[in-house]
């Protein structure tokens, strides 16, 4: 018998299906402490946590451990990377909490066009303040999603009992999956200008970090709402603060840098606030429960590890490949516009990384979506590909080439409806570091992914190399290194440098105007 400690408030169910599969022993006690716990039960096989941090001492405590489970998507409390140091894998139970949330959003938004919060306390008051209390209707409004996978799909599908127009935002949502999901595909600014409500939905990284800013803020209509049930940190607060109240600006928030007591960031700038009550429903609860006890079954008795968020690289797969995969796809979203929206990802695995192939996709994905978790599997990979309506194709590889130990990565994005754009880069690793070695049709770079590049194609002439130098020079650039080929049509030239810092999106549009560049970016690796 396989021992699974639930240290929590969880449904019962997990328990339930557990002791009824016949192969567990099921300890769940939500009143002590999760050390004693640990300490109690040390022949612990398996962990059922909600909130409950799974820290290096709670899990050396219990030498049996294989598998901790997060009843919840989230998974930030549990030492990830301890855990796959001592042979513990770690999974989550994405999307069932996503009906809870969906419907807390459209909670939040009725709530604050009806007063329902103020109005009940005047009432209850003694007072009749009726005229202090008109409110506006949802109907008819325009509703902007940001972030469209399993939530904001769900807040669209809630919101189409109320006649309003949705446009959604998600690099990976092509406009046809969009229409069919209820919604119409727009970039990330036209949401914020045209929409009376914001919904975010998006993850807390490096790339989302401080995105909601005064730039995309300050492009809302006047009276407009945002409603933030997806991460703090995505949100500039100070940007938001600065702006509000000119705009008349409607603010509803539920999450915060800490779910605890005490004072939050927020309070001076928050319409309502609410202590993260996103899935905390009877039936998210339920579900939770429900998926961490299939998954355990799924895991032991037919090995499927597809939502296992800490694996490791698989054995006879040197890192370099994994971490090359992720940087060909970021670097094809930097070309392509970070924005745009994909339709097809086709990939090429040469020589000894063919059996990685699989592994591999993962590390594209999560490079190309900020919604994709680069530690999850092949299937999961897949499902949100299928999810999101993006094809993908992995071609066979033709071994007379000679890519010996090479991946290539081909994505295509929507420019417009009529309109595709495809960008192409292979890369290999040389003496154990990663390699560009081709981009388009500009072959043989053998250019090195790491800081910052800035990427010009124009029609080839004598001068431009020194204009792009001069324009750098002026804002305070050095150019580290640089690759300068022709495409074979000798038409056209390639300037990728590799430049001393980040610079912003005006000076690359700017030195594009200067050189009339035919295309222009600059990618952070």
């Amino acid at each position: 018998m396989k021992k699974v400690l639930i240290p929590t408030k969880l449904n019962a169910v997990a328990r339930e299906m557990l002791m009824n599969h016949g192969s567990y022993e099921v300890v769940q006690d939500e009143s002590s402490d999760f050390g004693t716990l640990a300490s109690q039960h040390s022949d612990t096989y398996a962990v059922i946590v909600r909130s409950e941090k799974v820290t290096p001492e709670i899990m050396d405590a219990m030498p049996s451990l294989k598998v901790v489970i997060r009843a919840g998507a989230g998974y930030n409390t549990i030492d990830t990377k301890y855990a796959r140091s001592k042979g513990i894998d770690v999974m989550n139970t994405p999307g069932a909490n996503a009906n809870a949330v969906a419907e807390e959003v459209i909670a939040l938004m009725l709530a604050d066009a009806r007063h329902v919060i103020p109005s009940d306390a005047s009432t209850r008051a003694g007072k009749w303040e009726k005229k202090n209390y008109m409110g506006k209707e949802v109907t008819g409004k325009t509703v902007g999603i940001v972030g469209f996978g399993a939530i904001g799909q769900l807040v669209a599908k809630r919101l189409g009992g109320f006649d309003v127009k949705v446009l959604a935002y998600d690099p990976f949502l092509s406009a046809e999956r969009a229409k069919e999901l209820g919604a119409e595909s727009a970039e990330l600014g036209e949401i914020f200008e045209k929409c009376d409500y914001v919904s975010l939905h998006m993850p807390e990284n490096d790339e989302t970090r401080g995105i909601i800013n005064k730039s995309l803020l300050a492009r809302m209509k006047n009276g407009a709402t945002l409603v933030n049930c997806a991460r703090s940190g995505i949100i500039n607060e100070d940007d938001l603060r600065e702006l509000k109240a000119d705009k008349g600006l409607r603010f509803l928030n539920d999450v915060y840098a800490k779910d605890a007591e005490g004072d939050k960031s927020v309070v001076d700038i928050a319409d309502i606030m609410v202590p993260h009550l996103g899935a905390s429903t009877v039936e998210a609860n339920y579900n939770a429960a429900s998926r961490s006890a299939s998954q355990l079954v799924d895991y032991d008795d037919k090995g499927i590890a597809s939502y296992v968020v800490n694996r490791d690289i698989p054995e006879g797969l040197d890192r370099a490949y994994s971490e090359l995969a992720f940087m060909l796809a970021h670097l094809c979203r930097g070309i392509a516009g970070g924005h745009k929206k994909m339709k097809l990802i086709e990939t090429s695995f040469y020589g000894s990384l063919k059996p990685y192939a699989n592994w591999l996709l993962v590390q594209i994905v999560a490079a190309l979506s900020d919604e994709f978790d680069r530690s999850q599997g092949y299937d999961a990979a897949l499902e949100y590909l299928q999810e999101m309506g993006v094809e993908y194709f992995n071609r066979e590889t033709d071994t007379s080439k000679g890519y010996e130990s090479s991946i290539t990565v081909d994505v295509t994005t929507s420019v417009d409806a009529a309109h595709f754009q495809r960008v192409s880069v292979r890369g290999t690793v040389t003496e154990g570091n990663m390699m560009i070695s081709r981009i388009n049709d500009f072959d043989k770079l053998y250019f090195e992914p790491v800081g910052t590049a800035a990427l010009f194609i124009y029609k080839d002439r004598p001068g431009v190399i020194g204009q792009i130098g001069n324009a750098l020079a002026a804002a305070g650039v050095n150019i580290d290194d640089m690759r300068n080929p022709h495409d074979p049509s000798g038409e056209n030239s390639l300037a990728l440098m590799k430049i001393s810092q980040e610079i912003e999106c005006e000076l690359v549009d700017q030195i594009a105007t200067q050189i009339d560049a035919l295309h222009a970016s600059c990618v952070n690796f």
